[in-house]
C-alpha cells in the first residue's frame, strides 16, 4: 500500500473516530464500521490515493492476524451452558446446513461461471458458506426474538468459521496447480489434528494457571492474556507440523471452558479490538475489490448472488431442521439471516493470495456477496426482529 505511515494513521484513525461518533446514529442501519471502511477503501483506490499489491506479504499478515482474532474470539465467547441447553437447532445448522450450503454454492457457481474448474467452485462455495452476526448484531441481541434462534444464529455462526476453515484450506490446497485430494488431505487432517491438539493443551495450561497464579490476573489484563495465548498457539503450531488457524480457535474453546471468568472479562476486550482490526482489514478489502477489478458477467454475478442469499441457505437450513418441531415462521427467520462478512472476506483474501488460476474471479465474487449481504441483512435485521415478535406475539 503506497502510504506513508503518517499518512496511514491519518486514513485510519479518520475512520475509527468518524465511526465511533457516529455509532449511536448508525446504530440499527446499514451503515457501520464494516461498510464505511469498505467504502473509504474503494472511494480512495479510485482516486488513486492509495494501491494495494495482493502479494504485498504485509497485506497478508495483517489479514492473518485478523483472523487469529476472530477465530480466538470466535471460541471464547462459544457459551458452553447454552450449548448445552440448546444444541439441537446449532448442530444441525453446523453439522447438515453448513456442508449442503457449501455445496450448493458450489454447483451453483460452476454452472453461472463455466471457467471455474470444480476445486475453485468448491473453494467459493466453502468460503462463503461461513456466517457472521456482526451485520446482524441486533438480531442476536434483540430480546423480541426467540431465545432459540438468537441461541441457534450465535452459536452457529461462533462456531462456523473455525469449521469452515478445514474446508477452505483444503479446496485452496486442491485447486492450485498440482494440488492432489488424497495426499493433500492426509496432510491436511494431520496438521490440523496437531493444531487442535496444540490448542487443547495450550487452553487447559492457560486455564490452570490463570487459576494458580498468585492474586489471578486483573480483570483489565483477561483479554490480553487470552489474545497473547491465542497468538501463542498459533505461532507452535506454524513453527511445526500443526495448523495454526485451527490451534488458535481450539484454543479459544478449551481456554473458554477450563476457565469462564476469562470469557466473561474478554469480552468487551475482544469488541475493540476486532472493531480495530475490521476498519483495517475492510478498508484494505474495499481497496482490493478496484484493484482486482471486475471483467466476468454481471448477470451470471447479479444470478449468483440472488441465489446465494436467496435460495441456497434457505434450502439448507429448511432440510437440516426438518421434523424438528420447530415453527415455520422460526425457521423462516433462521434460513434468511445467514449474513456473509469479516470470516469470508478473511478466506477470500487468503485464496487471492494463493496460486489457484481464477483467484481473481473467485475473490471477485465473494467480494460482491458479501457487500450485498451486508446491505440486504443490514437492512432487515431490525424489521426481521419486529416481525419475528409479532410472529408469536406477547410474551
Amino acid at each position: 500500500m503506497d502510504l506513508s505511515f503518517g499518512e496511514a494513521m491519518l486514513i485510519f484513525g479518520s475512520l475509527l473516530a468518524v465511526t465511533a461518533a457516529l455509532s449511536g446514529l448508525i446504530r440499527g442501519t446499514v451503515l457501520s464500521a464494516s461498510v464505511l471502511s469498505i467504502v473509504l477503501g474503494i472511494v480512495l483506490a479510485e482516486l488513486d490515493v492509495v494501491s494495494v499489491d495482493v502479494g504485498d506479504e504485509g497485506i497478508v499478515e495483517l489479514i492473518e492476524l485478523a483472523l487469529i482474532l476472530t477465530l480466538v474470539s470466535d471460541g471464547l465467547l462459544v457459551d458452553r451452558e447454552l450449548l448445552a441447553r440448546h444444541w439441537g437447532p446449532p448442530a444441525r445448522a453446523l453439522v447438515i446446513a453448513m456442508p449442503i450450503t457449501l455445496a450448493l454454492l458450489a454447483v451453483g457457481a460452476k454452472l453461472m461461471f463455466g471457467d471455474l474448474a470444480w476445486a475453485e467452485a468448491f473453494l467459493l462455495g466453502a468460503i462463503l458458506c461461513a456466517t457472521d452476526p456482526v451485520v446482524t448484531s441486533s438480531v442476536v441481541t434483540s430480546r423480541a426474538v426467540p431465545e432459540t434462534i438468537r441461541h441457534t444464529l450465535n452459536l452457529e455462526s461462533g462456531l462456523n468459521d473455525g469449521l469452515a476453515l478445514p474446508f477452505v484450506l483444503f479446496f485452496l490446497v486442491l485447486a492450485s496447480p498440482g494440488g492432489d485430494a488424497g495426499s493433500e488431505a492426509a496432510q491436511l487432517v494431520g496438521e490440523a489434528a496437531f493444531g487442535a491438539v496444540i490448542g487443547v493443551a495450550l487452553g487447559v495450561f492457560g486455564g490452570w494457571l490463570h487459576r494458580v497464579t498468585p492474586r489471578g490476573i486483573t480483570a483489565r489484563y483477561a483479554g490480553i492474556y487470552a489474545i497473547g495465548l491465542g497468538l501463542v498457539a498459533f505461532g507452535l503450531a506454524d513453527v511445526t507440523f500443526g495448523n495454526g488457524l485451527i490451534a488458535a480457535f481450539v484454543l479459544g474453546i478449551t481456554l473458554g471452558i477450563s476457565e469462564h471468568e476469562i470469557t466473561e472479562q474478554f469480552a468487551d476486550f475482544s469488541e475493540n479490538v476486532s472493531a480495530i482490526f475490521q476498519v483495517l482489514t475492510f478498508f484494505v478489502f474495499g481497496a482490493l475489490i478496484v484493484a482486482t477489478g471486475y471483467d466476468a458477467s454481471v448477470p451470471a454475478l447479479l444470478a449468483f448472488i440472488v441465489f446465494a442469499l436467496l435460495l441456497a441457505r434457505p434450502v439448507a437450513v429448511e432440510v437440516a431442521l426438518l421434523r424438528t418441531g420447530i415453527p415455520r415462521s422460526h425457521k423462516a427467520f433462521i434460513a434468511w439471516f445467514g449474513p456473509k462478512g469479516a470470516a469470508s472476506m478473511l478466506f477470500a483474501l487468503l485464496a487471492l493470495d494463493a496460486s489457484v488460476p481464477h483467484r481473481t474471479l473467485v475473490f471477485d465474487i465473494v467480494s460482491f456477496v458479501i457487500l450485498a449481504s451486508i446491505v440486504v441483512h443490514g437492512l432487515t435485521d431490525t424489521v426481521g426482529a419486529r416481525w419475528i415478535a409479532r410472529r408469536i406475539g406477547p410474551g
